[in-house]
């Protein structure tokens, strides 16, 4: 399935640095807003110990990991939503992402020009946020005039997107997110349709600096206002530092961790990001190993076993008998998918399993 994250921020945030580091693609780089206009676009693996050791267990030609897309969306402004700084354009390609990670600049350096003057994090937060609700302000209220005209003619579909256009508008005008708005499951599915912005989870992505000031470190107001934010708002986000992680392309994996440690950088922050960007859109892995290959396929939580083999091929969904099952460490611990099926330890599963994260499957079909 494809998967694609927006990375969105004010200018001179971070955002096409972290996107480098991201994809390890060149990107133009500069101190200046707008340095990238047209969206860039990187495929990532989703790091993933457990396919890494199923591979080797089997002695795979091939590892398959699994992906998730990135966008590079050139910086947005106050005044995005009405075409300010190219915001329209800007604007579009957020709609066409599944999700939202948002860079927020959490160091104070003034060789790195800041677009109010000063870097306060949670403002820059409620800029963007508000003009992605502005945004979508026009386009739920555009839509709700035409569907309210449309829905006097009594058609079951128009009705269910009124009302649920009837729920979104008042918030959005309040200058809340739509995604706050409790819609029935049909009125989700409608509002799939209308790609509203503020419909897409959001992951920030604290930036940091090594050798500058960073917020969290000095625990002065600004920090206090932003995690106080995150917390009661109950927001995901991650700490990256952008400019280590970049400059850590260039270093062979064995010598990471030691040059982490030099720059005062505990975690990988790209790794951490990846992974969260996952569990944003609620997705899980489950795997196929063999000698030819060993795969880690994407899907929804929550999928049945039919719906989860439609990732691999539609005869694993429309023809689908059974499913052999066993957990990623559990086939470890016997060392082969023969040794697990002597052993009786693979489980076979039908229609109405629920593929669980971490799950090694072999599907049957007519």
């Amino acid at each position: 399935m494809g998967l694609s994250i927006g990375i969105v921020g004010l200018p001179n945030v971070g955002k096409s640095t972290l996107f480098k580091a991201l994809t390890k693609k060149d990107v133009l780089i500069a101190n200046y807003p707008f340095a990238t206009i047209d969206p860039s676009v990187g495929v990532v693996a989703v790091p993933d110990n457990r396919l890494t050791r199923l591979s080797e267990m089997s002695h795979s030609e091939k590892t398959v990991p699994a992906i998730v897309e990135f966008v590079d969306i050139a910086g947005l402004v106050k005044g995005a939503s009405e075409g300010e700084g190219l915001g329209n354009q800007f604007l579009t390609n957020i709609r066409e992402t599944d999700a939202i990670a948002e860079v927020v600049r959490l160091f104070d350096d003034e060789d790195i020009h800041h677009v109010h003057g000063e870097v306060d994090p949670l403002r820059d937060i409620e800029v963007i946020n508000l003009e992605l609700v502005l945004a979508d302000q026009e386009t739920a209220g555009k839509r709700l005039d035409r569907v309210e005209r449309d829905a006097k003619g009594g058609d079951k579909d128009i009705i269910v997107e009124r009302d649920a256009l009837r729920k979104i508008v008042p918030v959005l005008n309040a200058g809340k997110a739509a995604r706050e708005v409790e819609l029935t499951e049909k009125e989700k599915e409608v509002v799939k349709g209308f790609h509203l912005l503020t419909m897409k989870p959001i992951l920030y992505i604290l930036n940091r600096k090594s050798g500058a000031v960073n917020m969290d470190a000095e625990n002065g107001n600004r920090w206090r206002e932003l995690k106080n934010f995150l917390d009661s708002s109950g927001s995901k986000y991650v700490f990256v530092d952008a400019g280590v992680e970049n400059e850590l392309n260039d270093v062979g994996d064995a010598e990471r961790m030691d040059f982490r440690r030099e720059l005062g950088v505990s975690s990988d922050g790209i790794d951490d990001l990846i992974k969260g960007g996952y569990e944003l859109l609620d997705l899980i892995s489950f795997f196929t190993t063999g000698e030819k290959e060993s795969r880690a396929w994407t899907i929804k939580r929550g999928s049945t076993a039919p719906h989860a083999g439609a990732a691999i091929h539609s005869d694993f969904r429309d023809k689908f008998i059974r499913a052999d099952v066993i957990q990623w460490d559990k086939l470890l611990e016997v060392g082969s998918w023969s040794a697990a099926r002597d052993k009786g330890i693979l489980r076979t599963e039908g229609k109405e399993y629920i593929v669980q994260d971490g799950d090694v499957l072999e599907f049957r079909h007519s």
